[in-house]
């Protein structure tokens, strides 16, 4: 009987020569489990998706008390479905300041694309300011803010209108200017390798954008819903955005997007032209619910979960003469090392220690360090020191 690695390997479209192919049967809380019983701690939380762990007890029953319900019915936005109404109504609580609006979709490339869509009929502007090293999705309209060349230059032309300036380098936001629609940045730079703003960096972009009435969008996909610590990155660091996307850590393990905005602000889809941005799974109501049970659980448990003091331990444990920097913020960091080769390495090595860890896009001499927010302080020291073994077994073999 053919196997379900095989099939994988002869069904699956794969995007790399060399995927994980770990086979995982179940999940729960920290742990994932392969078919023979192996147990995996992760370490990843599928990137900033699973902040409450995997099969958190509420985010189940909601999922499963509205598959009993209805699944599908309309596209988004034309019939009055219980979950996404309150979603968005909580969501509009969480975010506060003038986010009175919530637009769903599938996915954090779709919530992008649809956020540049709104800047560009809401100013009449054509121009985009994004920043190099950046990741906002790997769709046509969203990859032409990609700040890398490497993953854009086998699908020109993209896009026309983008410029991209250095995140951190306050001189290139010069770039800024009344020909501005909108300019689009990670709080946290993800696959640059959690790279966070220095320097009052936000705030000056902040202060550009209000200076030539451009929109500023706010990627918090990887950052929002508790991972730096604060509910949103805009929060930590006191800069509010126009329009903020979210996905990833917002539907408990289902797949979801959305941007919110000020409602005279998406208002403009509804007119010249009409239906001005249209989905069909947008706001799927048994994503909507899973989200809605999750987001209830991080606005009100988000202190219990220590992020700051974890996100101290790692620093404190990670200490090794390979390792030239830990950085960014709360559990989104990153080990930074000398080589592709050494982070290779110490991938093999922990996964065959049943530790899942992953590297960056834009950074691959580091490793990428994004649990769910639900890990405890054992967890902590004992993946810590699986790395720690994995950099010394390097020294002895290198």
């Amino acid at each position: 009987m053919i196997s379900n690695k095989q099939l994988y390997f002869q069904n699956l479209a794969h995007t790399i020569d060399t995927p994980l192919a770990i086979e995982i049967e179940r999940a729960e809380g920290m742990y994932m489990y392969g078919p023979n019983g192996e147990e995996y701690l992760d370490l990843l939380g599928g990137i900033s998706v699973s902040n409450l762990g995997h099969q958190n007890p509420q985010v189940v029953e909601a999922t499963k008390a509205q598959i009993d319900k209805h699944m599908h019915l309309m596209v988004y936005g034309e019939f009055i479905q219980s979950p996404q109404v309150k979603l968005a109504k909580k969501l509009t609580e969480m975010l506060g300041h003038h986010f009175e609006s919530v637009y769903f979709g599938s996915s954090g490339a779709e919530a992008n694309d649809g956020a540049l869509k709104l800047a560009k009929r809401t100013t009449g502007r054509g121009k985009i300011v994004a920043f190099k090293n950046a990741y906002h999705g790997s769709t046509q309209g969203v990859l032409s803010a990609m700040g890398d060349e490497y993953f854009k230059q086998a699908y020109r032309p993209l896009i026309p209108g983008f410029h991209f300036a250095e995140f951190n380098k306050e001189e290139t936001l010069s770039l800024i200017d009344h020909n501005t629609a909108a300019v689009i940045v990670e709080p946290v730079q993800g696959e640059a390798g959690y790279r966070t703003p220095e320097n009052n960096f936000l705030q000056k972009i902040r202060q550009k954008c209000n200076d030539t009435g451009t929109l500023l969008i706010f990627d918090e996909i990887q950052t929002g819903f508790g991972r730096t610590g604060h509910l949103f990155a805009f929060q930590k660091y006191g800069v509010v955005p126009d329009i903020i996307t979210m996905a990833k850590g917002l539907g408990g393990g289902m797949p979801i997007g959305a941007f919110a905005a000020a409602k005279e602000v998406m208002d403009n889809f509804k007119n010249n032209p009409i239906l001005g941005h249209i989905t069909t799974f947008g706001g799927h109501p048994v994503s909507s619910a899973a989200a809605l049970a999750s987001a209830e659980i991080i606005s009100e448990k988000l202190d219990s979960f220590h992020i700051k003091a974890k996100e101290e331990l790692f620093r404190k444990l990670l200490v090794h003469p390979n390792i030239k920097k830990v950085h960014g913020a709360g559990m989104m960091l990153c080990v930074e090392l000398s080589s592709f080769e050494e982070v290779q390495f110490a991938m093999d090595y922990c996964i065959e220690k049943r530790l899942i860890i992953d590297w960056f896009l834009f950074n691959n001499y580091s490793l990428r360090i994004s649990p769910p927010l639900i890990i405890n302080e054992d967890q902590i020291r004992w993946a810590s020191s699986v790395i720690l073994e994995a950099l010394d077994a390097f020294n002895k073999t290198h």
